[in-house]
């Protein structure tokens, strides 16, 4: 028969006599619970005791917590609290070191309990502590064991911090700028310091005060990690503390003693895993170090300030400087005012007054920031972005400025800059500890990365948006793999192509869809030959229905139109040239034919001779991408048929077919989507009869063979 649900079964335990194993009813008093205890033991006087958990925090166990009792706990019988806070405090009168020390140190494992800390602070013990801590008379354990008492004891909110002297606080600083030889003595010290910072902002200024930097540096260069932590927990306080300007010029000051490249070297690369404190720590100083960017941040470009009217000419000059000089020199105001306008639109900017464009806070000046930094430290790249996009006469083109405003801002909502810290986060990037001016080089970074996808998804303003999704999504995933360095960062990001993008989304789909199990993968496996010989057959169909291809000539004319198609058995390619407008012709009626048994191989884009003939120029690149041509025998020469697409997805059907008449694979990317699709729609239809059904990962065991087969019945025996 099951106990009732307010009995738990536990075990009481007390040194020199043996544990009682016991019934606990939670609905009887704790008084009468103790009293059947002692009785047990033959103690007296039961109010002079208390339970305990015998293990972990040896919490007190009181009317109000007991409910968190659990079967099988183990618990102890233990002097009562008030009884055990007076005799520990008359012990600290004691002119006996080793008592004093026995009692401090019994005090400091007691503390953290909130029955037992409320009895010590009724009893004035606070103030017996802090007199101990200013006396100083043993910079050893006993001043250690009285910090860690008196740190617990006002965690714990029943005291103000705002009580603490001046003195008092003066004191334990001193014990920071000491040189001792016993570390926990600063450790406890630094540790007491935050937490009256981080609750006193009256007190946390003192602290500023009296803690010079270059102390809290020399407590950081030690190879001790505790101390390590708590100095940079104190050093987080003070910065959060501190108003925006104070926090700037401390941050400067320490980057200027080198505290980011020992931070980069000595903490994050230490032979010592980092401890969860410390991470949260450099969380918090790498949210600090990015906050200072928030003022530029939420300030929109002032169109009237002589100096930002300035940096933005300077950016348009870095860019047109050539073509500024040669068609501006001996122009009017109206016809100069007109060029800037028009290389201001050639920048990417959405409106011939850029400012209007920096109006929007955030990103405001950030983005004008980023955008000088990445012209005057990367004049290369900036050049080559600028120009390379605005000669472009494909409405392809990505627009630098907007491109620069939008990335800003998709990297302030990231790092979350301009947000309040969290109080457990972790999440530091060890790369913003890599480099001086970690934020606008990582801009440098993903600009240019921003351009490579506009341009392998051959974006046009129109998808700007979606442009700026995917680049979100690449930016999201190479940070979340925490890379320890810029470069590590460039390295990952750029081999996160769309495409790749593309197949991450899939897989998380199909992950999500559960067609990732190892029994669906094998049914797809299974389906593929058949569905991929289906594509097959309408690539070669689709070839049979033929397609109007143009000519160019060497002037880059289209003036000539020719049809090319496959014979109804697959065996010719039959081809000629037709009137403009003119509708597809009957096979039977073209000249030319190529037997495909005479084919050798398909050539793509720069591999095409009449790609090659026709040079580099820009024109030619787009053409690069629609070019395909077929090899084939013409006596003892090798000869050409020459392609150039109408469109993406007829390079696709035609080069996937051709593909197919040689036996070689698909490869396109319309074959890889079709593909996906009808996996996708075949497996479907053979689960329906399985839906809600889970599919397990492994396969069910095979069952051991029986015994004997004396069940088989032999069918040949025949029935008398």
């Amino acid at each position: 028969m099951a106990p009732p649900k307010n009995v738990v079964k536990i075990a009481i335990q007390m040194p020199g006599a043996i544990p009682q194993l016991i019934e606990l009813d939670q609905a009887k008093p704790l008084a009468a619970v103790l009293k059947e205890v002692c009785n047990f033991w033959n103690l007296n006087d039961p109010e002079h005791y208390a339970l305990q958990y015998a293990d972990g925090h040896r919490k007190y166990i009181t009317e109000s917590n007991r409910s968190e009792i659990k079967n099988g706990s183990i618990l102890s019988l233990s002097i009562a609290p008030d009884k055990e806070a007076e005799r520990l405090l008359n012990a600290l009168q004691s002119g006996n070191r080793e008592v004093k020390r026995e009692a401090l140190s019994r005090l400091a494992l007691l503390a953290p309990d909130l029955t037992f800390a409320g009895e010590v602070i009724n009893r004035d013990g606070l103030q017996r502590l802090g007199a101990i801590i200013e006396d100083g008379d043993d910079l050893g354990e006993v001043l250690a064991h009285g910090l860690r008492a008196f740190s617990e004891l006002m965690e714990h909110g029943v005291v103000s911090w705002e009580t603490l002297s001046c003195n008092f606080v003066k004191k334990v600083v001193s014990y920071v700028n000491m040189n001792l030889m016993d570390a926990s003595v600063p450790q406890l010290a630094l540790g007491l310091l935050e937490s009256l910072a981080l609750s006193s902002p009256p007190l946390g200024q003192l602290v500023k005060q009296e803690v010079p930097l270059e102390r809290l540096l020399v407590h950081l260069q030690v190879l001790n990690q505790p101390l390590q932590t708590k100095a940079m927990a104190l050093l987080t306080a003070l910065l959060q503390n501190a108003s925006f300007a104070d926090r700037q010029i401390m941050l400067d000051y320490l980057w200027r003693k080198n505290l980011r490249q020992f931070i980069y070297k000595n903490i994050i690369h230490s032979s010592t895993p980092l401890g969860d404190e410390m991470a949260h720590h450099l969380y918090v100083l790498q949210a600090l170090m990015l906050g200072l960017l928030e003022p530029r941040m939420r300030t929109p470009l002032d169109p009237y300030n002589q100096e930002q009217r300035e940096q933005l000419q300077a950016l348009r000059q870095a860019a047109f400087e050539l073509d500024g000089e040669s068609q501006g020199s001996g122009l009017s105001a109206d016809r100069r005012r007109s060029l800037c306008a028009r290389e201001f639109r050639k920048l990417g900017f959405s409106n011939s007054n850029p400012a209007q464009d920096l109006e929007r806070a955030p990103p405001g000046l950030l983005a004008l920031d980023n955008m000088l930094y990445f012209s005057s430290h990367a004049p290369n790249a900036y050049s080559r972005f600028v120009l390379e996009n605005s000669s472009r006469e494909d409405k392809h083109e990505c627009p630098f400025a907007r491109s620069s405003i939008q990335l800003t801002l998709l990297l302030c909502e990231l790092l979350h800059i301009g947000e309040p810290c969290s109080e457990t986060a972790q999440d530091f990037s060890p790369m913003f500890f890599g480099q001086d001016n970690s934020f606008q080089e990582l801009f440098c970074v993903c600009i240019q990365l921003l351009n490579k996808t506009w341009k392998e998804m051959r974006a046009t303003q129109e998808d700007f948006d979606k442009v700026m999704q995917v680049v979100r999504e690449q930016l999201t995933r190479t940070l979340a793999l925490k890379p320890t360095s810029l470069e590590l960062f460039r390295t990952k990001v750029n081999a996160l192509s769309y495409s790749e993008v593309l197949r991450l989304r899939q897989t998380e789909r199909m992950h999500q869809e559960g067609t990732m199990a190892r029994p669906i993968v094998e049914l797809r496996e299974r389906l593929k030959p058949e569905l991929l010989e289906l594509i097959r057959q309408q690539r070669l169909l689709r070839l049979c229905q033929g397609t109007l291809f143009r000519k160019i000539s060497s002037r880059r004319r289209q003036d000539k139109v020719w049809f090319c198609c496959l014979s109804p058995n697959h065996k010719m390619l039959q081809f000629g040239d037709v009137e403009e407008g003119a509708a597809h012709p009957a096979p039977e009626s073209l000249p030319d034919k190529l037997p495909v048994a005479e084919m050798r191989a398909l050539l793509l884009g720069k591999d095409c001779p009449h790609v090659r003939e026709k040079g580099s120029g820009k024109q030619n690149k787009d053409v690069c991408e629609l070019a395909f041509s077929v090899s084939y025998d013409a006596g003892e020469e090798e000869a050409y048929l020459n392609f150039i697409a109408p469109s993406k997805r007829e390079f696709c059907l035609w080069t996937d077919g051709l593909s197919a008449l040689l036996g070689g694979a698909m490869g396109s990317e319309q074959t890889r989507m079709e593909l996906e699709l009808l996996l996708a729609m075949e497996t479907k239809l053979r689960l329906l009869e399985l839906e809600n059904v889970p599919i397990p990962d492994q396969p069910p065991p095979v069952p051991p063979p029986p015994t004997n087969y004396n069940f088989c019945y032999d069918c040949s025996i025949a029935e008398p």
